[in-house]
């Protein structure tokens, strides 16, 4: 179906788009008018995207074609089931970060507030691009639009934060590279670079030599980008020493988005009869899985460092995305890919919650939460959902996708996959206990009248209430969509699970 009167498509990307480049004007003018803008930005963007889920529900899948220039010729946005939703994510995430940032970098990044936001924008942009394109090379333009902004924002963090910018330009330049060079192996071969053209022509073409390099270049590049092991080593870095607005933006999209990207070029521009049957490589990205979440386990464990903590949970995280659809049968692909929706609002949550500890000590160490579970309740409650969830607690959001992975995994007899699952949920286990333990240390006051003090002043001690609100909605949206699994399940995720695969 044609999208021509409904202008939902081109809003969701123009709008925050226009705004960042109206932000340095207005921002010249009077600096104060930018943080509304950017509000209202992505609140329009987020109306538009549940405008345009709730066109594909009912109607199915639209396409809006920019200039009026039909594909393979011009540029198409597609959205079906799955990028439906992935804009929703995006979009969602996005508006509850800019609300709890204005908090963190007033402080955090004093004076900078302009420059943010103008980047912020843009990596928006260039992320809810990635999630609505039809096209492969028009997916690579707004891919470096999101990449280049998020070297320039992590790079306004702490310490480490300009060499760990660096060390991310290197290795997502080299990513890029492999992804246009697969995408320029593709059009040599076909002769079009629109994603649903190329799954009609690509299909006789599987065995050119021509195709299979495309694919395999395409692969790694994105690989890289969504940091599976072992191409992961940008992203603890880049994350931990990001300021907290940015890691609690850029953690739990840019390698969702990636996992996206991944699943979206493997089911929808080439097909399972191409990667299992001509390639065989589901046991390739079964085992890459494995190892992923094992690593990301092990290392997180010794982790001192919150934040970096976090980040190679979420490598862990990508594993179990990766194995499920090396696993290959349609219950763990529905696994994996209602776990990239989980794993986003999980990161979200529990990246405000550093974000937050950071607001009021001035770090993220894992000792720096030591009393915080006393002084700030709040924030611990946001806290223990995000944590119930990674670790796959019912109802939340976790234990669902994670049982599905499970699941399919005792479906196609592949232990080792179903061990390293529940080997790293009792490592997770184990890290959520080491911070609980730190939380609880109400040993830190000196004496039980200290504590009675503290405990009267826990309001004045908390995080703004700016920063609390985002991060309550974030944890009630992890039992929501737990509760409402089956519902998301059904309506939507079924849809992205290709035929073809074995069951």
């Amino acid at each position: 179906m044609n999208f021509y009167q409904l202008p939902f498509p081109i809003t969701i990307v123009f709008v925050p788009l226009l705004v960042c480049f109206l932000i340095p004007v207005f921002g010249w003018w009077k600096r104060t008018v930018c943080y509304p803008m950017v509000v209202t930005a992505v609140s329009i963007s987020f109306i538009s995207s549940l405008g345009i889920a709730t066109r594909v529900l009912q109607q199915g899948p639209v396409q809006y074609f920019m200039g009026g220039w039909q594909p393979p010729w011009g540029i198409e946005f597609y959205i079906d089931h799955l990028n439906a939703v992935m804009a929703v994510l995006v979009t969602f995430i996005s508006l509850l970060v800019v609300i709890f940032s204005k908090k963190s970098v007033e402080k955090e990044l004093p004076e900078k507030e302009l420059p943010f936001y103008c980047l912020f924008l843009l990596l928006f942009t260039g992320l809810i691009g990635i999630v609505v394109t039809g096209d492969m090379f028009n997916l690579y333009v707004f891919l470096e639009i999101a990449s280049l902004s998020t070297y320039a924002l992590i790079a306004t963090g702490e310490g480490r934060a300009a060499y760990s910018a660096f060390k991310y330009v290197i290795l997502g330049t080299v990513g890029a590279c492999f992804y246009l060079l697969g995408v320029g192996y593709l059009y040599m071969a076909t002769g079009s670079l629109n994603m649903a053209d190329l799954a009609g022509i690509l299909p006789s073409l599987y065995g050119s030599k021509v195709v299979i390099t495309a694919f395999i270049f395409i692969m790694v590049g994105v690989a890289i980008k969504m940091a599976l092991f072992p191409l992961h080593i940008w992203l603890p870095d880049a994350y931990t020493y990001a300021p907290s607005a940015v890691s609690s933006f850029v953690a739990p999209l840019m390698t969702k988005v990636g996992a996206y990207v991944f699943i979206r070029i493997l089911f929808k521009v080439f097909k399972p009869e191409f990667f299992m049957g001509v390639l065989h490589a589901t046991d390739i990205m079964l085992w890459f899985g494995i190892f992923a979440i094992l690593f990301g386990g092990i290392m997180a464990l010794s982790q001192t460092d919150f934040k970096k903590m976090l980040c190679y949970i979420i490598v862990a995280e990508i594993g179990y995305i990766i194995g499920g659809i090396g696993v290959a049968n349609p219950t763990a692909v529905k696994g994996a890919i209602f776990h990239i929706l989980n794993d986003a609002v999980m990161a979200t949550c529990l990246f405000m919650v550093a974000g937050m500890i950071m607001y009021k000590t001035k770090g993220h160490g894992i000792s720096d939460f030591k009393a915080a579970f006393v002084k700030m309740p709040y924030t611990t409650v946001i806290f223990i959902a995000g944590a119930l969830a990674v670790i796959g607690v019912p109802p939340t959001c976790g234990f669902f996708s994670k049982w599905y992975l499970l699941l399919g995994g005792i479906e196609a007899g592949q232990w080792a996959f179903v061990a390293a699952l529940l080997i790293c949920t009792l490592i997770t286990i184990a890290l959520f206990f080491k911070v609980i333990d730190q939380g609880l240390y109400i040993h830190a006051f000196k004496d039980a009248s200290e504590q009675m003090e503290t405990h009267q002043e826990i309001r004045s001690d908390d995080a703004p209430l700016m920063m609390l609100i985002p991060g309550f909605i974030i944890a009630a949206a992890i039992f929501l969509i737990g509760i409402f699994n089956q519902p998301i399940l059904r309506g939507i995720i079924e849809f992205a699970v290709p035929k073809g695969l074995g069951g």
